[in-house]
């Protein structure tokens, strides 16, 4: 089998847009940018939050939305993401969280690994998890 390692000129130069649709192009991303921006902005009028009793799928839309918005990075939501995850007992299968219904008092829950990651001599998860509960009590 022979590759053929020369240079393709394909890709070697950007293509030039012509003027119009350059302006076009530009205006429809300025547009978008736009109603990006409303969006966060309407979510972030929006009424409190109860991190004191909430279902896991109401934590993960919230992280979604932030993450979205870009208020939240990837790493900021771990712990968020974490705190949604729920394995059964009995199966040791995760539990669907559009099925579970169940309020938690996210807050408290966080307070909790808080404890425990200090208690470990974990600090980086303990600041990490800080962290989201200081995010967690400025939205309510």
């Amino acid at each position: 089998m022979k590759v053929d390692t020369a240079a393709s000129y394909q890709f070697s130069e950007p293509r030039k847009l012509a003027g119009a649709d350059t302006q076009e192009f530009e205006a429809l991303l300025s547009a978008k940018a736009a109603d990006t921006r409303k969006a966060a902005d309407d979510s972030a009028e929006s009424e409190p939050l109860d991190f004191t009793s909430m279902t896991r799928q109401e934590l993960f839309d919230w992280m979604n939305e932030q993450l979205r918005s870009g208020e939240m990075s990837f790493d900021e939501s771990s712990p968020f993401l974490g705190m949604t995850l729920k394995i059964s007992a009995e199966t040791g299968e995760s539990v669907d969280m559009a099925t579970d219904n169940s309020r938690i008092d996210f807050t408290e829950k966080a307070r909790q690994g808080v404890e425990f990651y200090q208690a470990h001599f974990d600090y980086a998860s303990a600041d990490r998890l800080q962290t989201a509960l200081d995010r967690m009590l400025g939205r309510q």
